[in-house]
């Protein structure tokens, strides 16, 4: 029996420094001075910079794989004291090649105590049910990204978090999987931070959108998506946000 809904999280930074040597030369390179953001409850936030300006980092911190130097991370459940259900779709799918596409998103259900049977169901989500019994060695780049967001989504996250997850894709195929994120999206509310280099893509997906800039990073633009979903990406009003973004980031 799968288990039930869950409710969305909510994400909140506050003062965070974060400090990482440079292994070439050894001299410190501070990422983040005092840095603060709220992620509310239901949100999907894209952050938009250029490479270095730390938006990987700050991903990395709301997914406890870094810790900051300063300041608080917090992730939690308005509704109840548990920790929030993590869903995370990289840049690269991170597969097991040993164990097939089905088994692989069941890995992820069995480590989340849910039922594997969704495995399949979770595939079907993500147009990948006769693939099921196949390796990933035997698909495309972007079948193999969408085995990752099928295992991402299997665990019926309460937080998602995609670090450029379609930057390693052509144009078309990208095109079509965010889409199906924007698909995925909408089944029920959950809260999300995407970092993307993409303008476009961050319009299209967000309900907000932070532009990074400068070394240590800040705020440098912060716009609002008022576009309901699901959304065109033929949208102009979503085309004028981008170029809106593609300024703010130059």
């Amino acid at each position: 029996m799968s288990a039930p809904a869950r409710g969305a999280a909510r994400v909140r930074l506050d003062g965070i420094d974060k400090t990482f040597v440079d292994a070439r030369n050894g001299t410190p390179q501070r990422v983040l001075a005092d840095f603060s953001l709220t992620v509310a409850e239901g949100e999907l936030v894209a952050v938009v910079g250029a490479s270095g300006t730390g938006k990987t980092t700050l991903l990395h911190l709301v997914a406890g794989l870094v810790t900051p130097d300063a300041g608080t991370v917090r992730t939690d459940r308005p509704s109840d004291s548990s920790d929030p259900r993590l869903g995370v779709v990289f840049q690269q799918p991170r597969l097991l090649d040993w164990l097939s596409v089905r088994e692989n998103v069941t890995l992820a259900l069995d480590a989340a105590g849910l039922d594997p049977a969704g495995a399949d169901a979770a595939l079907e989500s993500v147009g990948l049910t006769e693939y099921g019994g196949s390796f990933p060695t035997v698909l495309s780049g972007g079948q193999r990204q969408r085995v990752a967001v099928a295992r991402a989504f299997a665990v019926q996250p309460d937080l998602v978090l995609l670090d450029e997850p379609f930057s390693a894709l052509d144009e078309l195929t990208a095109r079509k999987l965010r889409l199906i994120l924007q698909d995925l999206w909408m089944l029920r509310p959950r809260t999300g931070l995407l970092v993307t280099h993409n303008p476009l893509e961050a319009a299209l997906l967000a309900d907000r959108v932070i532009v990074l800039a400068g070394r240590p990073a800040r705020i440098a633009a912060e716009y609002r998506v008022d576009r309901d979903r699901p959304r065109s990406p033929e949208d102009p009003y979503l085309f004028d946000l981008h170029t809106q973004i593609v300024s703010a980031l130059g």
